[in-house]
């Protein structure tokens, strides 16, 4: 059912009712009494139909199941990631007061504060993914590809392997998306997977914080190359995330 809406606030229903009236009066020849109420009518009809075509499109669309099954895990994932985080920075200013260590406490805090970060990014993101309307287009994911393939070229070890174990991830995605297929959920997949990996960076720099005897220079290097491992993982969140 048509609900009735005031016509002057569809300025195209005015006009259709405009026309009806000048093509009866002028044309058909048809009297004014007539018409006039025709054309009222019309335009209001036409106001009614045009605020409800205009509601409907604005009317956002619910994401699937799926697609917020695995958004409410990556919130639940992240939160926890972030508080651990904020817990091992505060650890950390506690054990590390040396001045010898100053720089070792630097790099684990920045790590840390990255980390912090990512239940906003993943609201961010899941704003991007709002509605069924909204699935990933194959421009999208390669342009991730292309961020990855510059940090695949700056990047060895370790950090090279999870870059490219991302990059895989990608290329599935793209394939999904030329396929006609929403590729958000597998996209969120590969979220969760880089956090559950930074998850175990993060025990790793508390165990080797509380454990280590970090007078020494290889067990503070150690625990410097896993803060900046995380940091990486970070980095690598914000192609999925930011891009």
């Amino acid at each position: 059912m048509v609900k009735l809406v005031n016509p002057l606030y569809q300025p195209l229903a005015v006009l259709a009712g405009g026309i009806v009236l000048f093509g009866g009066v002028r044309i058909a020849k048809l009297p004014s009494l007539v018409m006039l109420p025709l054309s009222v009518g019309v335009a209001t009809v036409g106001a009614g139909i045009m605020t409800s075509e205009s509601s409907q499109a604005a009317k956002p669309k619910r994401r699937s199941p799926a697609v917020e099954q695995e958004l409410g895990n990556l919130r639940t994932q992240a939160n926890k990631l972030a508080q651990k985080a904020q817990s091992l920075k505060a650890e950390a200013q506690e054990l590390l007061t040396q001045s010898l260590q100053m720089e070792l406490l630097g790099t684990l805090q920045y790590a840390c504060d990255r980390t912090a970060e990512l239940p906003q990014k993943i609201e961010a993101m899941a704003e991007r993914l709002h509605g069924d309307d909204s699935i990933l287009s194959v421009q999208e994911l390669q342009q991730q590809r292309v961020t990855l393939q510059k940090k695949l070229a700056q990047s060895s070890g370790a950090t090279y392997q999870q870059l490219q174990q991302l990059d895989q991830s990608l290329q599935r995605n793209i394939s999904l998306a030329q396929q006609g297929q929403d590729a958000r959920q597998a996209q969120l997949l590969s979220l969760s997977q880089l956090i559950a990996e930074s998850a175990g960076v993060l025990q790793a720099m508390q165990n080797q914080l509380r454990s280590a005897d970090l007078a020494e220079a290889s067990q503070s290097a150690e625990l410097k190359n896993l803060s900046d491992e995380l940091r990486d993982f970070q980095e690598n969140l914000d192609v999925l995330v930011l891009t």
